[in-house]
């Protein structure tokens, strides 16, 4: 072969070596990337909506009495044997617009009938300052009263007199005394801190009017009150004879 044609030879073939290179890195653009196989980021869930929370509902609770509990209230000569008493747990509605759990001491043959009215006055949304045994106070009546304390059995004499009182028969209920005070004929009451609410009609939470739901409540059950007698006022004493 002559020196001329091989040249020749030799270009040609790096011309076609040239073409087909240019040809795979063409192919090469124009192939398009495989699918991605990661997972896309989920996205973060949406916390729940707030909705507002409900007050519980009324629950009540009867059981015996232990003389541990009535250590103060009760002892050996009371009008009613320790046995014939009931202790009551039940709800009531605060002053701070909250559901709160009470205790009372009552006569078992009236235990019922009294809590059907405290689950009116909590459905009612009447507010209670405290429901607390008078042996809190150990058995002081005065002090009871002085805390604003709902309370029922005190085997004690009668407010002014030598006979049993009906809250020494667990007979009696006094509500709220701060807000609803014992006057006496005069108009006058011994605890200071009630002297805003002497006078009858009176607007302001936690007071007993006459005819009102409270009284309702109570008379459904047959039960008087003490805002209805002539003469003294107990604004607070709801009592199954009425005195």
């Amino acid at each position: 072969m002559s020196t001329r044609r091989s040249a020749i030879v030799i270009a040609l073939a790096l011309l076609g070596a040239s073409a087909c290179g240019a040809q795979t890195a063409s192919q090469a653009l124009l192939t398009p990337e495989p699918p991605s196989t990661q997972t896309p980021p989920t996205p973060a869930a949406s916390p729940p909506a707030a909705t507002p929370t409900s007050p519980p509902e009324f629950t009540a609770k009867i059981s015996p009495v232990t003389r541990d509990q009535v250590k103060y209230s009760w002892r050996e000569g009371c009008p009613v044997a320790l046995n014939d008493l009931r202790l009551v747990t039940m709800t009531y509605w605060g002053f701070d617009k909250k559901a709160h759990t009470g205790e009372m001491v009552l006569n078992a043959s009236v235990a019922k009938d009294v809590v059907s009215v405290f689950r009116k006055l909590y459905d009612d949304r009447y507010p209670i300052r405290r429901m607390e045994l008078v042996d809190v106070y150990k058995g002081d009546d005065y002090d009871s009263i002085d805390v604003d304390n709902t309370s029922a059995f005190n085997c004690r004499a009668a407010t002014g007199s030598t006979h049993w009182s009906q809250h020494a028969y667990g007979f009696a209920v006094d509500l709220n005394p701060r807000e609803n005070p014992y006057l006496e004929a005069d108009g006058s009451n011994a605890h200071r801190n009630a002297d805003a609410y002497v006078k009858r009609p009176l607007d302001k939470p936690g007071v007993i009017n006459p005819g009102d739901k409270v009284v309702r409540a109570f008379a459904a059950i047959g039960w008087g009150w003490g805002g209805d007698w002539s003469g003294i006022k107990d604004f607070q004493h709801f009592s199954k004879s009425g005195r």
